[in-house]
Parts: structure tokens; C-alpha cells; sequence
């Protein structure tokens, strides 16, 4: 959804995900890169944002975070953690956020909405309007729709 909300926006995108070995349960992530000017490689030594769902994958990738670079964290699963002094970390309860708004397995929307809320990369009404064309009676995109709106306003409430 973030590549996709980036090329409407009319900026360039590359995207490049990776799973690991295991079907379930396994860490996987994806790299996203958008600018403004040609992207000469999708490969990404030192991310400006990470977002760890799971603490496997904070504990993975927080050392090649940028410094000062920013960190959103589901802090729903992610309580004990050692963070660095020269990240900005930014703690959301997606999965809390998303049990609240009807599944879980919203988190991801949640924190989504958070990113795009907590850092200006999108403007919201980009990301929105991914859901004007679905369907409007199927249930599970109207929750990721509720839970993409209820990250956006964790993190605006959090800032006022």
C-alpha cells in the first residue's frame, strides 16, 4: 500500500521483499524506497525508517537503522527492548490499536497508518484513497480502512 500511495502521488518506488526460510513464523520484511528522483537500486544498507511488527525483528534490523533515524515499533509485543540513543523510537500498540478496531491482523494498517501520520512521507489522503474503489460491503477492508484511520490519529494525538 505504501508503494502503491507513492506512484499515485507521482513519486518513484521500488519495492523488495524477503522471507525467510520458514513458511509461518519466520521473519520477513520488505524494503520500500521512495524519491522523487530515479532510484538507482531498491537495495537499502541503512534504512531512514524501520518498522518492527515482532521483536525478532527489531532485535535484526535496529542495528542497521540510521542514526537518527526513525524507529516505529509495535509496542503491543514489543516491551523488553534494547534501543540505541541515536534512534528516534516511536512506540505503537498496533496490535492493541487493531484487536480494538475487530482483528488483529490489522496491525500492520495500524501501523501503517502511523508511518504515514508520524512522518509526512504520504500525504493521508493518498493512502486513503486506496479504499474509494473497493468494495464497500466487504468487512475486512472497511476494518483495515478503520485501523489505517485509528494510526494515523494515535500518533496526531500523541503529538497534540
Amino acid at each position: 500500500m505504501l508503494a502503491i500511495a507513492s506512484m499515485k502521488e507521482g513519486r518513484k518506488v521500488t519495492w523488495f521483499p524477503s522471507y525467510g526460510a520458514e513458511m509461518r513464523g519466520g521473519t520477513a520484511n520488505c524494503t520500500v524506497v521512495i524519491s522523487d528522483t530515479l532510484i538507482g537500486s531498491p537495495v537499502v544498507l541503512n534504512p531512514d525508517i524501520l518498522v518492527a511488527m515482532n521483536k525478532a525483528s527489531f532485535d535484526k534490523f535496529l542495528p542497521i537503522l540510521k542514526k537518527r533515524g526513525l524507529l516505529f515499533y509495535d509496542s503491543s509485543l514489543i516491551t523488553k527492548h534494547a534501543t540505541r540513543s541515536d534512534v528516534v523510537p516511536v512506540a505503537v500498540p498496533a496490535t492493541q490499536i487493531a484487536s480494538s478496531a475487530g482483528n488483529t491482523k490489522s496491525a500492520n494498517m495500524v501501523m501503517l497508518g502511523a508511518v504515514v501520520a508520524g512522518t509526512g512521507v504520504l500525504h493521508k489522503s493518498s493512502v486513503l484513497a486506496l479504499f474509494e474503489n473497493s468494495q464497500q460491503d466487504h468487512p475486512e477492508l472497511n476494518i483495515n480502512r478503520q485501523s489505517l484511520v485509528k494510526g494515523m490519529e494515535y500518533i496526531e494525538n500523541k503529538k497534540g
